[in-house]
């Protein structure tokens, strides 16, 4: 835990001007370029946008909390993670993820809400994890939720698909898959094996082993001492394969008689048959039954997202079904379901893999270029673009004409407005294409339309 004193002005040394500060980021926290920040903001938008278009109430809550509040549901390497400082009497954290300020919320305005409470919040997180490439320590989730009251009923638990499709669709990167398990199936195989008491550990050996396959598997569930058979029993279950419901037919076929695998294998049937309710094409969404996320969390559907042309970035998307939701702040129980996108994360892994194709360093299509001294007519005609929906920039510098288009060109402007005495005059503007160098004068009655059309 870091402590942060006040100081007292008077005894900070004066700085010399002369001694410059070396301008750095630190490490684990993203700044972007324009170009990119312009980009990142388009995904930002469309992910909002689309939670938006299911009916999600935006909210936001604060980066500081009380550390009491915060940390009551954390613990393990959470506790590792977090920020943790005080300022005078309060002691204080940064939040860690939005799920945690989500149940304190709904705890805390209960009787001001309406069940089943939609909420999405997309705002930076803080975790003071080992920095890497793709790794940060301040980054942006965007999460959805769906909470009830008392009780969540299972088509929520295929709605999230739906919503997941198409935000991925909206953002545009390819061919993706939503694949979907849940928690109950493989609860009630080990409880069945009665190795319950083993199952986070056959968890965290499960979920990597696409990283290190079933031989590695099989070494390690031996290692913590499983009976061959029980090995047997659980390989057998991994190694189930084919469209959901072969999958579903095989998962009957194991003969497991336990009812939390009963009741899991009845939740993923009916989510199964939800989800094409939604209208989810058949290939994106498969049944996994290696996805074991969420170890302390999760206790049913769980989802992670994939894209198919780029299987080394990971999940793309995630979350799942939880039983009570502010279990450390209230009685009530408040079941839900969400899912969260990492966007800087994800951003980077995009960048990086040249999905992400970074087009110009400003919103705006036109650049104003005034090259007379009277400043009037070139504002009048920013202010109809501007009124007419055309983001517009005006060149209010005294620079040379190919300074200005200079200007244009290192920042990307599709189009410049050039306005000299003559078409100050007229009332026109010279427009040029800054791509194929063509230029045509037109009216100002006609500017709207005419730039409107070539940006479409």
């Amino acid at each position: 835990m870091g402590n942060l004193n006040d100081l007292n002005n008077s005894d900070k040394p004066a700085r010399n001007p002369a001694d410059k500060v070396e301008p750095r980021t630190l490490p684990g926290f993203m700044e972007l370029l324009p170009k990119e920040q312009i980009q990142f903001n388009k995904m930002y938008d469309i992910i909002r946008k689309t939670y938006e278009l299911f009916g999600f109430i935006p909210l936001d809550t604060p980066i500081l909390e009380s550390a009491e509040v915060l940390l009551a549901k954390a613990g393990g390497e959470s506790d590792k993670q977090i920020y943790r400082f005080s300022k005078g009497d309060t002691d204080l954290t940064m939040r860690f993820d939005l799920t945690v300020p989500l149940a304190k919320y709904v705890a805390k305005n209960y009787n001001n809400l309406a069940f089943p409470f939609r909420r999405y919040q997309i705002g930076k997180v803080y975790r003071g994890e080992k920095t890497q490439k793709g790794r940060y320590r301040e980054f942006y989730q965007c999460d959805i939720d769906i909470i009830g009251d008392g009780k969540l009923s299972l088509i929520n638990d295929a709605e999230i698909p739906s919503i997941i499709y198409n935000t991925f669709k909206a953002l545009g990167f390819g061919a993706f898959q939503i694949k979907f398990n849940n928690r109950k199936i493989l609860n009630g195989l080990l409880e069945y094996l009665q190795v319950e008491e083993q199952a986070s550990e056959v968890m965290r050996i499960i979920d990597k082993i696409d990283k290190v396959g079933n031989e590695n598997v099989v070494n390690e569930l031996a290692g913590l001492g499983f009976r061959n058979d029980h090995i047997d029993k659980i390989t057998k279950y991994l190694s189930i394969k084919g469209d959901n419901l072969e999958i579903i037919s095989q998962l009957k076929s194991l003969d497991i008689e336990n009812a939390t695998y009963a009741l899991g294998l009845q939740e993923i049937s009916q989510v199964n048959e939800f989800i094409q309710m939604f209208g989810v094409p058949d290939y994106n969404y498969t049944i996994d039954l290696t996805i074991a996320r969420g170890l302390d969390y999760y206790t049913g559907t769980v989802y992670e997202t994939t894209l198919n042309d780029y299987p080394g970035i990971g999940s793309v998307c995630s979350g799942g079904r939880y039983d009570n939701l502010a279990e450390y702040y209230t009685d009530r129980k408040l079941p839900g379901v969400g899912i969260s996108i990492g966007l800087t994360r994800l951003f980077y892994q995009l960048e990086k893999a040249g999905i992400v194709k970074l087009a110009n360093a400003t919103p705006s299509s036109i650049l104003i270029v005034p090259i007379v001294d009277d400043l009037s007519y070139p504002l009048e005609l920013a202010s109809k673009l501007r009124k007419g929906g055309i983001d517009t920039e005006v060149y209010l510098e005294p620079k040379s004409l190919k300074a200005k288009l200079n200007y244009a060109n290192r920042l990307g402007f599709p189009y410049v407005g050039i306005i000299g005495d003559t078409e100050s005059d007229e009332r026109t503007v010279t427009i040029k294409n800054m791509e194929s160098g063509e230029q045509n004068k037109v009216s100002f009655d006609d500017v709207l339309d005419i730039i409107a059309s070539k940006i479409r």
